[in-house]
């Protein structure tokens, strides 16, 4: 049996493989991360899949897909030679069985024989009743509670099917209700009435499988998990939890419900937000770090006036003492910062690197050539300040690998300019295409500097048709690495494409 007594800080991320990996269970497995790691302990992967119907091999590959790009590391699981992979409760129901089976033993859990067909039978019921005025009730009605254990094990072991409920106290000797208490290390001391709990549960369905209240606690248990932080959606199923454990004789871990992650209007963030899996955040272009930054700074706190951490600087800061109450807010611009403010630490080969595979539509071949692969490089520089995603690259420097749309005349005009003012612009620009394409930059600079001061115009009037006629739009990347890229001859046949077509336009 694989029980840990280690007395270290053990916590763990236990997702259910029913559905891609979003924000908020990200947010879960990073907490527990950062709080094992702060203080030396260890971190547990587990996979809940009792849920047979709704399990997928591919949500579990997306599990596995996530933690690698986010670098987040589990330390120990059930296989010994190789990679270790973390804990599937799919290969531990006999374990479970057992267990259940032993509580039943105890007293503290019991067998019911009520088949589905009485249990809706019996909702239906208590609908009607709540129709016609009655007290609202809903749950299971207790009618096998009291069953003495010698006659359900013989109707069992009969054939008859049946399910394990555990037995959730509601008086005490003299007949007072009874309440379940826990302290939350973020919430405080939290109190349930035992009766307003859910009416003694199933922990072992009828096919044998364990239900994930069981599973969820016998694994902690065996798994020496001394911490438990989970999203608060968790809460009612904390009281149920602490029960099961005193059942069985076991002490709880410490229980802490983190805070939600809202959207901006208040909700619960999900797909209408915009995007929540991370698979929708690596195909729009952010970066692993940017998401892991920016994501544990939701409902947490750190160093005051620092806003950039390094996955080892959340580890030496985070401290369950610095979490917050109030919810989260998801902000995507806030996230679109973090992300710019990483991409611009990266050097042109890394950036360029990271988002050649969003820039493939650009290239003639698949996989681009060398000089297309140089000139991917050599634009990264350019845009390097002006992106937020490495998605936005593309549509920032398409023009340097197919020729653009002419604009309309318009937008090859200077502010106040007329259209003969700006066709001797243009044609003083294309005479300084092919020195442009070649010079340093700060050649480049005095060179035009000079030019629109013999031609009597701003700088920027000046560049203006030029960059139009170059780029195809009249905000773009630097022109002068721009012109370097393209090279000369291709810089002019765009320049002559568009004086024709202002020529004509008079």
């Amino acid at each position: 049996m694989d029980t840990h007594k280690s007395a270290g800080i053990r916590t763990r991320y236990a997702p259910s493989p029913t559905g891609l990996q979003h924000i908020g269970g990200v947010r879960t497995a990073l907490f527990n991360y950062l709080f094992a790691r702060s203080a030396g302990g260890a971190f547990i992967l587990r996979l809940e899949d009792t849920d047979r119907s709704r399990s997928d091999p591919a949500f579990t590959q997306n599990l596995y897909d996530t933690f690698n790009w986010l670098g987040i590391r589990w330390d120990e699981g059930p296989d010994t030679g190789g990679p270790r992979g973390p804990y599937i409760q799919s290969g531990r129901f006999s374990l479970y069985r057992q267990y259940a089976h032993d509580l039943a033993g105890q007293g503290g859990a019991y067998y019911c024989f009520c088949g589905n067909e009485r249990l809706e039978a019996l909702r239906k019921a208590q609908e009607a009743a709540a129709r016609e005025g009655g007290a609202l009730q809903s749950g299971y009605d207790r009618r096998c509670r009291d069953l003495p254990l010698n006659e359900a094990k013989r109707r069992a072991a009969g054939g008859d099917p049946y399910t394990i409920r555990l037995k959730i106290p509601l008086q005490d000797p003299e007949g007072a209700a009874l309440f379940t208490q826990y302290t939350d290390r973020l919430l405080g001391t939290i109190t349930w009435k035992n009766e307003d709990i859910n009416p003694d549960p199933v922990l072992l369905k009828s096919d044998g499988f364990p239900t994930y209240h069981l599973a969820n606690v016998v694994d902690d248990h065996l798994m020496g998990i001394s911490h438990v932080l989970r999203a608060q959606e968790w809460l009612p199923s904390t009281p149920l939890h602490t029960i099961l454990y005193r059942a069985f004789g076991w002490d709880p871990p410490e229980f802490c419900h983190l805070p939600m992650v809202m959207g901006q209007d208040g909700k619960k963030l999900s797909k209408r937000h915009g995007a929540a899996s991370v698979d929708a955040f690596r195909r729009q272009g952010y970066l692993p770090e940017a998401l892991i930054n920016y994501v544990a700074l939701l409902g947490a706190s750190y160093e005051e006036g620092k806003d950039i951490y390094t996955l080892q600087e959340l580890t030496e800061h985070f401290s369950l003492e610095k979490l917050n109450k109030a919810p989260a807010v998801f902000d995507y611009k806030r996230l679109e910062w973090y992300n710019g403010q990483y991409l611009r630490r990266k050097t042109g080969a890394e950036l360029a690197a990271l988002a050649l595979p969003f820039g493939e539509g650009l290239f003639k071949d698949s996989p681009p050539g060398p000089e297309e692969t140089a000139a991917f490089i050599a634009a990264m520089p350019l845009i390097k300040e002006r992106i937020n995603l490495l998605a936005e690259i593309p549509e920032k420097i398409g023009y340097l690998f197919t020729e653009p749309p002419l604009p309309p005349p318009a937008e090859f005009f200077p502010k106040k300019s007329d259209l003969a003012q700006t066709l001797r612009l243009l044609r003083i620009g294309r005479d300084l295409v092919r020195p442009l394409a070649t010079a340093a930059e700060d050649e480049a600079e005095s060179l035009v500097k000079e030019r629109a001061a013999q031609a009597g115009v701003k700088l920027g009037d000046l560049l203006m048709p030029l960059r139009v006629a170059v780029t195809g739009a009249r905000i773009s990347p630097p022109l002068f690495g721009s012109l370097r890229i393209l090279g000369p001859d291709r810089a002019l046949a765009r320049v002559d494409r568009a004086l024709a077509a202002l020529s004509g336009a008079g």
